[in-house]
């Protein structure tokens, strides 16, 4: 029984049973390289793209019309073209391509549907660790975040308190792509990337293709267990949700104290308010995170401020991220 004063709404329950429509759409135009092949061409017919793409040209068409109807194509007549989203995000090469982001979502898209088996047994359906082990798929999955960031990553750099700082600590740091873009905005600070070995063995390969200018070094050890180099004036995490939660405290007072007095740690991540279900993207990603690990989590910002209050930094401070991040960002100052 719907309570008094408040209605419903059936449309919103519709939308959610349909709601991998949409996904799958852009899921299959994408692989089938639609969107690359109408940047090249800018406009063709379905029977041309059919041809060209070796694909069946009734399927297509419907392919084509549905990704109209969501925004990503636009329709003249018989012939179609990318719409101004899909040319700029969907295009491989574009500075803000997100088809590696989408082609990860593709990749645990199968995962969810074994949603109620994790809830049932409280257990990862395919670990993470399982893939981790693989140095293919760690390689893939480093450069797909490394396109990632570049997508999004240099409004965000410049959100950062960099100016008159001289060193950086960026810890988990993946590819490196932070640093290497705070590196290319702050060329007299010296960025350290920390991450695991094998992670920083790849690492160091797209580090340095960039060139001989950029100031980042690398150094390879676990960051759970190795202290942190000291003098810092700036440390970033940029992707806390994958560690234990009892080891996020740990690593953020770890940062601290390898911090020069005055200076800063940044927390960039996805986070949630602290009712855990605002906004409603970070509350889905934490179940993704679950279903591939038995350790990662999302935090809520009142989380972080008190670990980092614990950790005797104080100006507490956090912001939403622009579209397309998904993430907040965060800081702590040293005393100075």
């Amino acid at each position: 029984m719907v309570s008094p004063g408040r209605s419903s709404d059936p449309n919103r329950i519709s939308s959610l049973i349909t709601a991998f429509y949409r996904s799958a759409t852009l899921f299959a135009a994408t692989e089938l390289g639609i969107f690359t092949e109408l940047s090249r061409v800018r406009t063709a017919t379905a029977a041309l793209l059919a041809h060209t793409l070796q694909l069946n040209v009734r399927c297509t068409t419907l392919l084509l019309d549905a990704c109209v109807a969501l925004g990503l194509l636009e329709k003249d007549g018989l012939y179609y073209r990318n719409s101004m989203d899909a040319e700029t995000y969907l295009v491989p090469g574009r500075p803000l391509d997100l088809s590696s982001a989408i082609r990860a979502s593709r990749e645990v898209y199968p995962l969810w549907m074994s949603l109620p088996t994790f809830v049932r047994t409280g257990m990862p359906v395919k670990p993470a660790a399982d893939s981790e082990n693989d140095p293919e798929w760690l390689s893939a999955q480093l450069l797909a975040q490394h396109a990632r960031t570049l997508a999004m990553g240099r409004p965000i750099i410049r959100r950062l308190d960099l100016e008159h700082r001289k060193k950086l600590l960026e810890v988990g740091g993946g590819p490196g792509t932070y640093s290497m873009l705070i590196s290319l905005e702050y060329p007299r600070l010296l960025c350290t990337v920390l991450d695991r070995p094998e992670v920083i063995k790849i690492a160091s390969g797209i580090i340095a293709q960039q060139g001989p200018l950029l100031h980042v070094a690398t150094l390879a050890a676990d960051y759970l267990t190795t202290p942190f180099p000291a003098g810092n004036d700036v440390v970033l995490f940029s992707a806390l949700h994958r560690e234990p939660a009892d080891q996020i405290p740990v690593l953020i007072r770890r940062a601290a104290e390898s911090l020069n007095p005055g200076g800063l740690v940044y927390v960039m991540d996805i986070m949630t308010d602290d009712t855990r279900t605002v906004p409603p993207a970070a509350a889905l990603f934490a179940l993704n995170i679950a279903l591939t690990s038995p350790h990662g989590c999302v935090f809520s910002h009142v989380d972080l401020q008190h670990w980092m209050e614990q950790a005797g930094l104080q100006d507490f401070s956090v912001e939403v991220l622009p579209p397309p991040a998904l993430h907040w960002l965060a800081r702590g100052r040293k005393r100075p």
